[in-house]
């Protein structure tokens, strides 16, 4: 598979002496069934860094899906990773290890936490799950995204998923309203939308009140991140709740929204692996506001490590696996739309026979 190649020709690697863990860097190419396209931008083919995190007996999987939007490319995530030194570590000391990385490398450091999580459940010979002490049965469903497009083509991809009861939309590039009624013409699931801060207030009010009518469960990041009010000033004014994605990349971002959104979306690769995603789980709990896990285009290592802390949350949007061609790797396993955990030691994440 070209994925696999991809790694396989591109491994770089570094090692410390005296039995300190070896750090491989792989670019992973992932290939969308169709072209997905948001607000902002389009991609047929997303690339995330793989990273492989040995300690001599054991090999911990961990993954970054970089976003442009967060001034991150995977050359400068291998570049951190392969920076930080990590002699003298001790690899179960999860803030230690993410500490040698520096302060806010958060692509970085999601694909290091992620891997220290696989490495821990692996040592232990237990899932990750049960090492946060979740449940694996409250595992969520997943929502399946249907990109912008023009509606003809919108409307085919809806009936592609049609068995699919989550659909999220991409909105923010006009035509909002005809979309979604030629949308709801063919599909009587849950519908939630995702401008991708795509809209000015005043117009996502306009907007939200004409397409409250299609029954939308709720709309993340209406209008630009960096000003809360604007989003309060929305909320107010929306019969659709609100949830903030791009306002909300670490914890640090949570209370500043507090009473200006329903809720937040959590990404690994934003606030920083699994263990900033905990922390915020509490933080947005503690505050009133309702969860959503979210990913970006990525194989089956960052998606399984997402879904494995579902349960601690209200919605999922973990399709990435689902939106691509050829993901290497097994690991969750989607029954439809529900995930199920894997029960291997650690994320329980392998590679596919054919990769």
């Amino acid at each position: 598979m070209q994925a696999a190649a991809s790694v396989e020709a591109n491994i770089m690697a570094r090692a410390f002496p005296s039995g300190a863990p070896v750090l491989r860097c792989s670019p992973l190419l992932l290939h969308l069934r169709h072209t997905f396209t948001i607000s902002r931008s389009s991609e047929d083919v997303a690339q995330s860094v793989l990273l492989e995190l040995d300690d001599g007996e054991l090999t911990g999987l961990g993954e970054c899906a970089p976003s442009g939007r967060y001034e991150e490319s995977p050359a400068l995530v291998t570049r951190q990773l392969l920076a930080a030194d990590f002699r003298d570590v001790d690899l179960f000391e999860f803030d230690v290890a993410l500490g040698r990385l520096g302060g806010e490398e958060r692509g970085a450091m999601c694909a290091l936490d992620v891997a220290l999580h696989d490495l821990a459940g692996k040592r232990l010979g237990v899932p990750v799950y049960r090492l946060l002490g979740l449940d694996p049965g409250a595992a969520k469903e997943t929502s399946f995204t249907v990109g912008i497009a023009d509606i003809d083509t919108m409307v085919a991809k809806t009936k592609e998923a049609a068995h699919m009861p989550i659909l999220k939309v991409k909105v923010g590039a006009g035509n909002e309203i005809e979309t979604l009624e030629a949308l709801r013409s063919v599909y009587r699931g849950r519908i939630r939308i995702d401008a991708n801060e795509g809209w000015e207030p005043e117009q996502a009010v306009r907007l939200l009140d004409e397409l409250a009518r299609f029954d939308v469960e709720f709309c993340e990041q209406p209008v630009p991140a960096g000003a809360p009010e604007r989003l309060r000033f929305v909320r107010e004014r929306s019969k659709i709740p609100i949830m903030a994605d791009e306002s909300c990349r670490i914890p640090a971002d949570i209370a500043p929204l507090a009473g200006c959104v329903d809720g937040i979306v959590i990404k690994l690769v934003k606030c920083g692996g699994m263990r900033e995603a905990v922390a915020m789980t509490h933080i947005a709990r503690a505050l009133g506001m309702k969860i959503m896990i979210g990913c970006m285009i990525e194989s089956s290592i960052l998606a399984t490590a997402g879904a494995h802390l579902t349960p601690l949350v209200d919605y999922a949007d973990l399709d990435g696996p689902l939106l691509v061609t050829d993901d290497p790797y097994d690991g969750v396993v989607f029954d439809g739309a529900q995930m199920r955990l894997p029960d291997a030691a650690g994320l329980g994440v392998a590679l596919r026979a054919s990769a």
